[in-house]
């Protein structure tokens, strides 16, 4: 037992919010514009279930994600459980099982909200909202160049037209790594300074790797400077085949999209455990928040598949936020038909549900910007006009 007051009851968990009426719908709106783009590029929408029994859920790619996930035990059946901490494993699951028939290419896509046990530094919320599309049986230059398109245009269509996209290879310095023959206890410190971008420790740590791995870290930026510098090192077979279909992955999307800014970095590997082939994150320019992350990986049964997630919540922090819906005051004994015809024009009407007194201090009582008169929308005069 303690002295401590009760909790306030509006108090949440940290990494958890409420989001209000306004912020409700602008996210309302914005997943429904991206999810009509993927519609419109014949994406089909699936909805799994926001709790899996944990083999399913960490099977495959989501294996990487297991200590990302809440878990509990079901009272019913007395297997553990696991809250998604992403969507994607849920997908592939899909795509293996309940689809496993169905033609592939398979394009699928989703909208939901995952759980992580803990945020980072830069991203402190423990629930985020998804919206992404996979791409699954397909190993292609082209499957690799429309999910980059596709996301470029849903973000456009929420009213981002300038993006930029940061392209990875997670596979490029451990197949680096393999084909030196760097011993373990090497690569661990090695890794660490590759992921702190601290040359001098690379330098240091990189033994035969060194020189090349110095270089690739510095080329990191826009992408005709990276991918000169991986057509000039010396690579091993399994890295250059690696480089190479980078390089026409960029060739593909600029002569498609030349407006889109593309930047490489070679040697970032960070926190895509999973991929297995190219990666990408989108960025609105001039903030490094990220708006979207996606790339290669292997699904439940080795299918080959690409993907793409956007975060729904961080790009409406990027974008001004629309315009509020106006609100329609309908009077007490009102014509239902003329509310229905205000409606249509795009009005939210607030219909009153008893008599009342003046109908404009009504209106304003409840928020509304206009009224209904003769059937017609009135604004609301300011109140000390």
């Amino acid at each position: 037992m303690t002295d401590d007051p009760p909790a306030h009851p509006a108090l949440l968990p940290s990494g958890f919010r409420d989001l209000l009426p306004e912020a409700a719908e602008e996210e309302a709106q914005a997943i429904a514009a991206l999810m009509a783009v993927f519609a419109g590029h014949g994406y089909q929408r699936v909805k799994p279930p926001l709790l899996e029994f944990q083999e399913g859920l960490f099977a495959g790619s989501g294996a990487a994600l297991a200590e990302q996930t809440f878990r509990l035990m079901d009272p019913l059946s007395q297997r553990m459980m696991g809250l998604r901490a992403d969507i994607t494993p849920q997908i592939a699951r899909i795509a293996t099982t309940r689809l496993a028939a169905v033609p592939r290419p398979l394009r699928l896509s989703y909208a939901g909200q995952c759980v992580r046990v803990a945020g980072s530094e830069l991203a402190p919320e423990r629930q985020i909202g998804q919206a992404g599309i996979e791409l699954v049986g397909e190993d292609s230059l082209a499957a690799d160049t429309e999910l980059l398109l596709v996301g470029a245009e849903a973000l456009a269509a929420v009213g981002i037209a300038r993006v930029s996209v940061d392209l990875t290879l997670p596979t490029l310095v451990p197949a680096l790594l393999e084909a030196a023959g760097l011993e373990a206890a090497a690569r661990a410190p090695l890794a660490r300074a590759l992921d702190r971008k601290d040359a001098a420790a690379v330098a240091h740590h990189g033994g035969p790797l060194a020189g090349l791995l110095a270089d690739l870290l510095l080329a990191a930026g826009p992408a005709a400077r990276a991918l000169a510098a991986l057509a000039a090192a010396a690579l091993p077979d399994t890295a250059r085949a690696l480089a190479e279909r980078l390089a026409a992955t960029v060739a593909a999307v600029a002569a498609r999209a030349p407006a889109l800014l593309l930047t490489v970095d070679p040697v970032e590997f960070r926190g895509l455990r999973y991929h297995t082939g190219l990666a990408f994150t989108f960025y609105a320019p001039g903030r490094r928040i990220e708006l979207g992350r996606g790339g290669r990986y292997l699904g439940n049964a080795g299918e080959p598949a690409t993907g793409l997630t956007l975060y729904p919540d961080r790009i409406l922090a990027a974008i001004p936020p629309p315009p509020a819906r106006p609100r329609l005051f309908v009077p007490w004994g009102a014509d239902p038909a003329q509310a229905a015809a205000r409606r249509a024009e795009g009005f939210a009407t607030v219909a009153a549900l008893s008599p009342h007194g003046p109908a404009a201090a009504e209106a304003r009582r409840l928020l509304c910007t206009h009224r209904l008169e003769g059937g017609a929308a009135v604004p609301l005069a300011p109140e000390h006009a």
